[in-house]
């Protein structure tokens, strides 16, 4: 099996894998850097799908911007902590 194929293979699991963590985590700070994880997978796949403009795209506004506003708002909120 050649190497693209497999990551043709991997990398759409591990996106998906990664979107399920961000659901499943309930620290929102580690929410959002693994959120910034899927979105550099995402640019990867963009990437091996011949489109590196969109890749580029992805990359920058996906997991800088987003990343960086989301957690300057969770800093900017109180932590809450649960009963338990």
């Amino acid at each position: 099996m050649p190497f693209q194929e497999i990551i043709n293979i991997v990398l759409p699991l591990m996106i998906v894998a990664s979107a399920v963590i961000v659901v499943a985590l309930k620290d929102l700070l580690a929410a959002a850097i693994a959120l910034a994880v899927m979105s550099l997978l995402l640019s990867l796949e963009f990437y091996m799908l011949h489109a590196p403009d969109v890749a580029i795209a992805e990359a920058g506004v996906g997991a800088c911007l987003t990343t960086a506003i989301l957690i300057f708002a969770i800093k900017a909120t109180r932590r809450m902590e649960d009963g338990r």
